[in-house]
Order: structure tokens, then C-alpha cells, then sequence
């Protein structure tokens, strides 16, 4: 299913020679238009003080501080670092061979991660959810190195493993029996609502920062059906109750609306994929405020490229079956007023292009500026966190920069200028 090429090693090994340290000056950050991500106003003539990795002040544009370094982005729209929701930076990219993941070692996979890292960084991304790796705690791994400074990438989130049933949508089906896989590959696979609880405490016994479940089939997975539930209301409790009483938070792929309506009935923070989902279940979702993480470029994605590279026709067929229900299922979530993060799936594409996604909300019905939100503050707010995702003192110095404006071209964000993570200059 993942494909290793050499130069991606070769890019990751570089990119570990050149991580930078935090930054420890004081910046002026002089911008031309200001966009924070949790307000509709766009100011111009603001500057953005950076001390020791964070946002000191912002405000109108003045003298700069004593012994300050001056930035300056004045010709630029500033935005806050962008989120991405849905990732998987430590796996392998998408192919034809199903075997790629069980092929790659965890060392080899983590390598591959640390240039999925950098990529997405350089792109904009300053911060990304990571929902799950077939190499089981690799992305503990990569978030930790990156943590240390001992390779360049976003801030990450993680969660370790899938949490699935067996031969669910979360394993690695097809290839051998499920039985012979490495230990590493099998981490998440729980049968009953005990072994889910148990598996969930080792998961985050081991770093994880939340928890994926598998509450339907999948679409690039071999034998499940997108539609069909497969954790059950009982096992999904169980994960529940556990993370949640550890203050962490629960996700749930599903693109069937059962498997959807049993994971919010079971208290899920958020749901990803969505794709199946029904007026009954957006207004379900809507009614206990669940988030939801829907990547509608991944199809056009797939068909194109995975037809081209011969993937299993299962997945091209799901894929076919999920696409367009999914960006009708968006649209009216956005008419609803259903929370909606942006959240891209990279990884079944390749990272970096993580900002196609934008020009897709805004086709089915997003605002520019509600796009920008979904993947700064609003992002920030489905993940529960308030140091990341606006342009506010107290925050983490994430920006970047594009000459264009986002508001009149919204896919000028595919294309960043200048990025900025904890006041250090990416590019």
C-alpha cells in the first residue's frame, strides 16, 4: 500500500542535517495585511512582537524594540501557521503494493517520515494531527525528533496506532495472514470493548496524544466496505471512557452513517472521512457539537493517480462510491453550521500538497475565510489546544506569508512564501 523510494531516505537524512534550533531573539514582524484565524477582520499596518518562541504583542506598527530584528513581511498577507487534521507523516506513501508498509521497517518508515515532515512544514503546515501509522508508535518516534530539534517538521499530534477490529479497516489486510504480521502492525487490534480499554491505556501509556478508532470499513483498505460498521457502540464507550478520563481526546474514522451515528452516540470528539453521512446524522452531529474531518480532494486524488498506477480496483471502486457523496455530505454540513476542521488525508497523496484541499472547501461551500479558519483557529479549537492556530499573544510564533490574497484567491495558499515556526525562518 506504501511505496519507498530512495530519495525520499536521501531528502530525510539531509533534512536532519539542517533542523534549527528554536529561536531565542526578539522579532518585529512587520505585515502588510493581518489575517489571526478566529476573527472575520483583516488589519492592515500590523506588526507582531516574537519573544522566546512566542507572540508577545500585536498592534499597530511603531518603533520596534530595543535590539529587536525586524522582519519584514509588509508586502505580504500574514496568516497563522496552517493545521492539518488528518495526516500521516510516519508511513509510507499510497501505491499499488500492499505489502509496502510490512516491507519498510520501522526504521526505514521513520526516515520516510522525517521527509514527509519537512515537506509539510515548508509548505505551511506548522502543525499537524497525525491519525495513525501501520508501523505502530513510529509517530511517537518522528514527533519526538522533531520535538528535539533533530529534524525539521510541524508540531505533531499522534495517536500511535489504529484502533480497529480485527481485519478491520485499520489493518493491513491482503497481504498475509493478519496473524503473522509484526507485533508493531497489530498494536491497535482490539475484539471486545476490554481489549479496546486496554489498548487504548497502552497507547497512551506509550505517547500517544489521542486515539484513532475504526468505527467503519475503508476505502484503501482490503476486504471492508466504507459503509459498514465495524467497532462497535460498546467498544467505542470503552475507548471513550478511558481517554477521556486521562483529558484526552477520541476520533473516529467512519464514513458510513451508522458506524458515524454509533461513534457520536459514544461520545467521539470528532469523525473523519464523514462520507456517508446523511441528514440524520449531520443533524446528530450538530446537536452534540462532533466535529468533523472530511478530505474532499482525496478522491479526484485516487481516481486519477490510482487508476494511472493500477491500485486495487476495490479501492478505486469505494473510492468512486464515497467521492461525490462526501462533497454533497460536506455542503450541508457547512449549511448546517456543523463544526468542520481541515483535514486532508496526506499520505494517500503526497505531502506538501496538503493546501489543495482549500480550493475544494471553497467549491462546496466555504467562505475564503471560513477555509482559512478550518485549518488555523477553528483547527486549533477541534484539538483543544490554544497555543497554536491564531495570531494572538501568548501563542506559538507559527506564521506564514503569501503575496497574493487568500480572500480574493483562496488556492494562492498553495503556493507559501514565507513560513515562520516558533520565530524561527523556515523559508
Amino acid at each position: 500500500m506504501r511505496r519507498v523510494r530512495f530519495e525520499y531516505l536521501t531528502a530525510a537524512l539531509a533534512a536532519i542535517l539542517v533542523a534549527a534550533p528554536a529561536s531565542a531573539e526578539t522579532l518585529y514582524v512587520q505585515t502588510g495585511r493581518l489575517i489571526d484565524g478566529v476573527s472575520n477582520a483583516v488589519r492592515t499596518g500590523q506588526c507582531i512582537t516574537v519573544e522566546a518562541e512566542r507572540i508577545k504583542a500585536v498592534g499597530a506598527c511603531g518603533k520596534a524594540p530595543d535590539g529587536a530584528r525586524v522582519i519584514d513581511w509588509s508586502g505580504f498577507t500574514v496568516l497563522p501557521g496552517l493545521i492539518d487534521l488528518h495526516t500521516h507523516l510516519a508511513d509510507l506513501g499510497q501505491s499499488a503494493d500492499l505489502a509496502a508498509p510490512m516491507k519498510a521497517s520501522p526504521a526505514e518508515t521513520a526516515l520516510v517520515g522525517a521527509r514527509n515532515a519537512r515537506v509539510t512544514l515548508d509548505a505551511g503546515f506548522t502543525s499537524v494531527r497525525d491519525v495513525g501509522t501501520y508501523r505502530g508508535l513510529t509517530d511517537v518516534a518522528l514527533r519526538g525528533a522533531i520535538e528535539r530539534g533533530d529534524v525539521p517538521g510541524p508540531r505533531m499530534w499522534v495517536a500511535g496506532a489504529y484502533l480497529t477490529i480485527p481485519k478491520g479497516g485499520g489493518e493491513l489486510n491482503g497481504v498475509v495472514p493478519n496473524e503473522q504480521l509484526p507485533p508493531d502492525m497489530r498494536l491497535g487490534v482490539a475484539a471486545t470493548p476490554e481489549e479496546a480499554a486496554t489498548k487504548t491505556t497502552y497507547l497512551l501509556d506509550h505517547g500517544a496524544d489521542f486515539i484513532k478508532t475504526i468505527a467503519t470499513g475503508a476505502v484503501l483498505a482490503i476486504g471492508t466496505e466504507p459503509g459498514a460498521p465495524e467497532m462497535t457502540v460498546e467498544q467505542l464507550r470503552a475507548v471513550v471512557k478511558v481517554a477521556h478520563a486521562r483529558g484526552k481526546k477520541v476520533t473516529a474514522h467512519a464514513h458510513g452513517a451508522i458506524g458515524i451515528q454509533n461513534a457520536i452516540n459514544a461520545g467521539v470528539d470528532s469523525i473523519e472521512h464523514a462520507s456517508l453521512a446523511d441528514e440524520a446524522t449531520l443533524q446528530l452531529a450538530k446537536k452534540h457539537g462532533t466535529w468533523l474531518a472530511m478530505d474532499i480532494y482525496n478522491g479526484t486524488y485516487i481516481d486519477d493517480v490510482g487508476t494511472k498506477e493500477g491500485w486495487p480496483e476495490e479501492y478505486l471502486r469505494k473510492n468512486r462510491e464515497t467521492t461525490d457523496a462526501q462533497r454533497a455530505a460536506f455542503r450541508r454540513a457547512v449549511e448546517l453550521g456543523v463544526n468542520i476542521g481541515y483535514a486532508t488525508d496526506a499520505g494517500v497523496y503526497p505531502h506538501g500538497l496538503n493546501a489543495r484541499q482549500f480550493g475544494n472547501m471553497v467549491k462546496y461551500g466555504m467562505a475564503p475565510m471560513q477555509a482559512i479558519q478550518s485549518a488555523t483557529g477553528r483547527a486549533a479549537e477541534e484539538m483543544g489546544r490554544d497555543d497554536v492556530g491564531a495570531i494572538l499573544p501568548g501563542r506559538y510564533a507559527d506564521f506564514v506569508a503569501v503575496k497574493a490574497d487568500p480572500l480574493a484567491d483562496i488556492t494562492v495558499l498553495e503556493k507559501i512564501d514565507h513560513v515562520m515556526k516558533g520565530g524561527v525562518t523556515v523559508r
